[in-house]
């Protein structure tokens, strides 16, 4: 392990250097892809020193011991030394194997978020609202940026759709794995029989693609302009500032009314169609991949259920998990405390991906 982690310290110090090129602001694609590289290694290269250094002293105090020049107590102090250092140094491959798992590029972008209610009628648009005020209160604790794209209101209230970008530290790497179908099991306020009701809503996740990941070209794009629709509002069905954009080669429909300026429409519309293109690359991309080397956990396949809320016993469960990693509070949960689950998540995806074989160790 030791020659791997130099390696990973050749490159640091090579990423450096090439960050230091004044020449690199010409090419905005590689700066970027460097600056990302750097952050995602710079945890990595700290401990790599550390590990190095531990072994370097462990071969320093082997010599010590073999030496036949080396006083009795300098041994004994060597031999003490030795067992204390073979057990850090233990405990530092554990966690090294997993900081070798090699990262998901997209973990450092900005996401773009889409709901939509699914089966259960006026009860599934209510579900759908309180899963973005979820996202909204996660948003808050984590000091993420979240604009609203589009949106589309149930009668009852709640929303039909609801489209919303975040951006901040890591985020899509924490949001991926809310992809899925969410579940809710309650009662509903218009029941007055008291009977349980199963209601459902998806939620697709896409990482946010930047103008050098896709080039749209504009004769690809048909863009028709419109009255804003929704309630109330002076700019409200009176000026044509919302925006509907068509990808003709994909057949790909984004609409966006939130802002009031139809240039502001426009550009949120943009970035959500970058971003659908983005993903339809990359799902090209992960096709190709053998199919043992997928992770189930974070799949993001907007079929697959992958959690439930249920009110009477208020109690969350996450279906991708085991054991008691699975349950939490509704209450929590609700309020916008996710990182339980996420992190929860993220360990057994780091445990499958150990169990693949692919780490680089």
């Amino acid at each position: 392990m030791k020659e791997k982690l130099q390696a990973i310290l050749e490159r640091v110090e090579l990423v450096k250097n090439q960050l230091n090129d004044p020449e690199l602001v010409a090419d905005i694609k590689k700066l970027r892809d460097l600056n990302r590289e750097n952050k995602q290694l710079a945890p990595l290269a700290e401990a790599a020193k550390k590990y190095i250094k531990m072994c370097d002293d462990l071969a320093a105090s082997r010599e010590m011991v073999a030496s036949p020049e080396t006083e009795p107590e300098l041994k004994e102090m060597a031999y003490e030394e030795i067992n204390e250092l073979q057990d850090s140094i233990a405990t530092m491959e554990d966690e090294m194997k997993i900081m070798l798992i090699p990262k998901d590029p997209n973990d450092l972008k900005n996401c773009i978020v889409e709901m939509r209610a699914g089966t259960g009628g006026d009860e599934a648009g209510l579900f759908c609202g309180d899963l973005f005020r979820m996202y909204q209160r996660f948003a808050e604790i984590h000091r993420y940026k979240l604009e609203i794209i589009d949106f589309n209101e149930s009668e009852r209230g709640g929303f039909k759709e609801m489209i919303f970008s975040l951006a901040g530290d890591d985020v899509f790497g924490k949001m991926k794995f809310e992809s899925g179908v969410h579940r809710v099991q309650r009662v509903p306020d218009t029941e007055a029989a008291g009977r349980l009701h199963t209601s459902a809503a998806t939620v697709a996740v896409l990482p946010e693609a930047e103008d050098i990941d896709i080039q749209i070209e504009e004769a690809d794009l048909r863009i028709d302009i419109f009255r804003s629709g929704g309630k109330g509002g002076q700019n409200v069905n009176k000026v044509e500032t919302a925006v509907r954009m068509v990808h003709i080669p994909t057949g790909i429909v984004v609409s966006c009314q939130e802002e009031r300026s139809q240039l502001k429409n426009r550009e949120k519309a943009m970035k959500v169609l970058r971003s659908r293109l983005y993903e339809l690359e990359l799902k090209k991309q992960q096709d190709e991949l053998a199919s043992n080397r997928k992770s189930m956990v974070r799949s993001g396949d907007r079929s697959e259920k992958i959690r439930t809320y249920n009110y009477p016993q208020n109690r969350v469960t996450d279906h991708r998990l085991e054991g008691e990693a699975k349950n939490y509070s509704l209450r929590d949960v609700i309020d916008g405390n996710l990182m339980q689950v996420i992190e929860n998540l993220q360990i057994a995806e780091q445990a499958e991906l150990l169990n693949q074989g692919l780490s680089i160790v």
